[in-house]
């Protein structure tokens, strides 16, 4: 059988300390005072006599008061066994001490024990009455010739004990309860002569967040008593469990003073309740765990306070259905096999003097006596004895330490404790971890898992959530007016990745990676560049290549065909230079392509814009030879003079040096270089170059644009010159067709993202390089090559003239 030994504790070290100074009485009083009805009052005389409150009967029945005669007295009900062992663990402690000549030589200890019957009425009786002597109530005297009250064990009730410390404090008679755990008792101003042998509930309460906490509950129900017990318990556990990060889907109160407890109103709430872990701070459970077989609330598990974690009354296989898979705090408890030989050997016949003990036997074997008798059997200052009880220090035979700190608490120690089915179809009351506050850190709280077994026996942790658990890629969302725990799930935002559940915020990655699609982990970012090894990139250098040939190829055709009229007519040394430009322009786009070296950044748009400004300049000069060739053949002309090479020369030299200083300029002061671009595009790093000063960028297009637009405007004017000399109209189209690829080229530049910047960029370099080839040379090339018969000087004179004469 397994007890508490906080009584027997608590007896040997009343009789240590009884060693320690002498014994005796002169007051003698002569008293005629009222009797009271002393039902449910066991005594035994002694040298020393200890005084005990237990809670034997667990309800009583209750009269109405009216005021105008003497209350009736209670009438106590419902016997409980479990209660009455606690009664019988001080008087097993007693006999042996007795029984051992070496403890308390030539003492006998007696005791005074009296029923409470869970009302503050019968504790105020049982403490006065054993302070008047044991048979009357006579505050201030004691009418009783029987040895000194040493002190009293009790009571097992909050709310009685506080009652009972605050008389018993007042004559500093030593009270030391087995049960009471409200942490009010702590205060020693309040109740100078308390101790306890039971942990005060901050501990336990803390312990019972602890294993909330442990599971990963955070959906929890609240169930307290309305006395001093349930109402500090539900204050301490509430506060507890919300700093431990859960949160209450309700907390409501179990009315004693109402005969069926509101048990209906709290079987409704737990049955509505999404929350599957209720936490049960009371004594009186027993009328709702009816209501709830009533209305059938199954599926839930219960947390059970040391008040009833172990408690026999409940482990019945009727409320197994409820019950099973509940965890609780167990005060920390110890085999006794002597006590449980004892209890066996208890018998009407020879414990005459036990007012309870027919009601132990029809109650532990099912049967009825004929008739009911109760045989009822029938102070002196020791105020040494509370010093000495506040330094006990000592070991039990077992190993139980002994001892009381300074608010006259004992370590504090408990077992968790799991209600499982025993091979006998009942419930028993498995030890599958413990709690001990005094541990060093992290390993006051241990608990073995797998040992536990839920409700229908289930071996998986129950889930209790008011929201489900947000997954890997999630972050919790918390809804307004809702408590903390019933949020709703949100994926994380672009960039940012959570890798574990219920995740409270997301986590950003670094600068070099990426969440996968799950958004659970971060991935090493693809770079991304305009490469020779992508489509896009290798058809592009491809063209970039063909392109370049064929201004080669025209070149050849010209330097082949030089002596004919065309390309005599067409100034044969400018048209070569232009020829090489374009050349080197459609080559240039080659250097956008590839991986940006901080090189190629450097020198990639200064090439372009010194062969495009050499290639706008030669067909400038172009359109301009044109103009003065023509208006020099005039009679009386001064432009004669100006028909030579050095006007042609000196046009590209000044139109190009420009563009050089410019450029010069824009690489000495801000050079562009190689940078990893982040934020233009998600998910990858782009491989570019800075251009280092957008404004040398586009004042360098500007410029190309400014000379085409010139070149333009000239060829325009001079679009109806002789054909024999007229290359105005090709120019014209040329640079049409050049500035409208540049033109278009801005918005989609500005637009496009990542490698299509570049390749944007090389598509307008190739674009507008074929339209100045197209329009300038094509034409030329077939005549020379396919219609030789037209590549004459008399062809193009007697064309030029009829054209000039008709005009």
């Amino acid at each position: 059988m397994k007890v508490c030994p906080a009584t027997i504790c608590f007896v040997l070290s009343t009789t240590w300390t009884f060693n320690t100074f002498a014994i005796g009485s002169d007051s003698k009083f002569s008293c005629n005072l009222p009797n009271e009805n002393n039902t449910g009052f066991l005594y035994r005389p002694g040298d020393i006599v200890i005084g005990g409150t237990f809670m034997v009967h667990v309800e009583s029945v209750y009269h109405n008061i009216d005021f105008t005669r003497k209350p009736q007295e209670l009438q106590c009900l419902k016997f409980a066994i479990e209660y009455y062992q606690t009664v019988r663990a001080l008087i097993f402690a007693v006999e042996e001490i007795n029984s051992d000549i070496e403890l308390l030589p030539n003492i006998t200890l007696g005791f005074q024990i009296f029923d409470t019957c869970v009302t503050l009425r019968r504790a105020a009786q049982g403490a006065l009455s054993m302070l008047s002597g044991g048979e009357e109530i006579t505050p201030n005297y004691k009418c009783y010739k029987g040895g000194p009250l040493a002190g009293i064990v009790g009571d097992s009730g909050s709310s009685r004990s506080i009652l009972m410390a605050q008389i018993l404090g007042l004559y500093r008679y030593p009270q030391i309860s087995y049960f009471a755990t409200s942490p009010i008792l702590s205060d020693r101003k309040l109740f100078p002569s308390f101790f306890r042998t039971i942990p005060s509930d901050e501990f336990q309460m803390r312990g019972l967040a602890l294993l909330v906490s442990h599971f990963g509950w955070t959906w929890v129900g609240l169930l307290a008593s309305d006395n001093d017990y349930g109402q500090f318990g539900l204050q301490l556990v509430k506060e507890e469990i919300t700093n431990a990060g859960a949160c209450l889907a309700f907390s409501e109160i179990i009315l004693t003073g109402q005969y069926n407890r509101n048990a209906p109103h709290l079987a409704q709430i737990i049955k509505r309740s999404s929350a599957n872990i209720v936490v049960v701070i009371a004594y009186d459970f027993v009328v709702v765990l009816e209501e709830l077989l009533r209305q059938n609330v199954t599926g839930k598990i219960w947390l059970a306070s040391e008040s009833w974690s172990t408690s026999g009354l409940l482990s019945t296989k009727r409320y197994q259905g409820i019950l099973l898979g509940t965890l609780g705090f167990a005060i920390h408890s110890g085999h006794m096999p002597m006590f449980n030989k004892y209890v066996n050997s208890l018998h009407p016949s020879t414990d005459l003097y036990d007012p309870f003990i027919k009601e132990f036997w029809e109650e532990a074997f099912t049967c009825k006596w004929p008739s009911q008798e109760n045989v009822v059997l029938g102070t002196e200052n020791i105020s040494k004895l509370l010093h000495y009880v506040k330094n006990v220090n000592f070991e039990t035979k077992k190993g139980t330490q002994v001892s009381f700190d300074a608010k006259g608490n004992p370590p504090a120690v408990y077992d968790i404790v799991n209600w499982k089915m025993s091979t006998k179809g009942t419930l028993e009351h498995v030890v599958v971890g413990n709690y001990d506050f005094n541990a060093l850190i992290g390993k006051s709280f241990n608990i073995d898992n797998s040992g536990i077994t839920w409700i229908n026996n289930n071996t998986q942790v129950p889930i209790s959530k008011c929201s489900p658990s947000c997954h890997l890629g999630f972050r919790k969302v918390i809804v307004p007016g809702k408590p903390a725990c019933c949020y709703e799930c949100a994926r994380c935002p672009q960039g940012q990745i959570s890798n574990q559940t219920d995740a409270v915020k997301c986590l950003p990655c670094s600068w070099d990676t990426w969440p996968n699609l799950q958004q659970d982990r971060c991935l090493p970012r693809p770079t991304e560049f305009l490469s020779y090894g992508d489509p896009l990139g290798y058809s592009l250098a491809a063209a970039s290549v063909f392109s370049s040939l064929t201004p080669l190829f025209i070149l050849g055709v010209f330097y082949f065909f030089k002596k004919t009229p065309i390309v005599r007519a067409n100034n044969y040394s400018l048209s070569c230079l232009l020829l090489l430009s374009l050349f080197l322009c459609f080559l240039c786009s080659l250097g956008f392509i590839g991986y940006p070296q901080p090189e190629k950044c450097l020198l990639r748009q200064v090439a372009f814009g010194m062969v495009f400004a050499l290639c706008i300049s030669c067909v400038l000069a172009k359109t301009i030879t044109v103009v003065i060739a023509f208006n020099a053949t005039k009679p009386g002309s001064r432009l004669r003079k100006w028909t030579g090479v050095k006007v042609s020369s000196s046009i590209i030299i000044v139109c190009t040096s420009i563009d050089f200083c410019l450029c010069v300029i824009w690489v000495i002061y801000f050079p562009p270089f190689s940078e990893l671009d982040t934020y233009t595009k998600p998910g990858f790093i782009i491989v570019s170059c800075n251009e280092g000063s957008p404004t040398a960028f586009w004042c360098m297009l500007g410029y190309l644009g400014f000379l085409a637009s010139i070149s333009f405007i000239v060829a325009f004017l001079a679009r109806r010159l002789p054909d024999s000399f007229n290359e105005a109209k090709l120019i014209t189209f040329s640079m049409l067709a050049f500035l409208s690829v540049w033109v278009s080229f801005i918005p989609a530049y500005l637009s496009a993202r990542g490698m299509y910047t570049v390749a944007m960029e090389v598509f307008a370099i190739l674009s507008s390089s074929w339209a100045v080839v197209g329009c300038i040379f094509v034409s030329k090339c077939f005549i020379v090559l396919f219609r030789p018969n037209l590549n004459s000087r008399e062809h193009l004179m007697g064309r030029g003239r009829r054209k000039h004469i008709e005009g």
